[in-house]
């Protein structure tokens, strides 16, 4: 299971302003099956660059579970929806977890046909 784990599941992390931005672009990651879970955590401070100057403002963070397979259509789908033009996307490997959870993000990430 770890050798699977390893490359197949991943937590992505991104951070937005305002918890209506983060439960919108949340509820549109797992509304289209490219998460089965995201945590909505917050608030939170970050401390960064920001207009040629270092600043403090409160964020919301998201922490995405997922599989490497729907890694590339997440991140486009973040780049399209998120409020920055410079979205934070950091995927983290799962390195192991319980069997019946990676499964769950298996299972709930995968796309349904509804052409038929």
């Amino acid at each position: 299971m770890k050798d699977q784990a390893m490359t197949t599941y991943l937590q992505v992390q991104t951070a937005v302003k305002g918890y209506r931005n983060g439960t919108k672009l949340a509820w549109s990651i797992t509304g289209a099956r490219l998460a089965a879970c995201v945590r909505i955590v917050g608030p939170v401070q970050s401390v960064r660059w920001e207009e040629g100057r270092v600043r403090q403002v409160e964020e919301w963070q998201l922490l995405i579970q997922t599989t490497a397979e729907a890694f590339p259509a997440l991140e486009a789908h973040i780049t399209a929806n998120h409020p920055y033009d410079t979205p934070e996307i950091i995927a983290t490997p799962i390195v192991t977890g319980s069997a019946g959870y990676l499964s769950w993000i298996g299972r709930k990430t995968k796309r349904i046909d509804t052409s038929s």
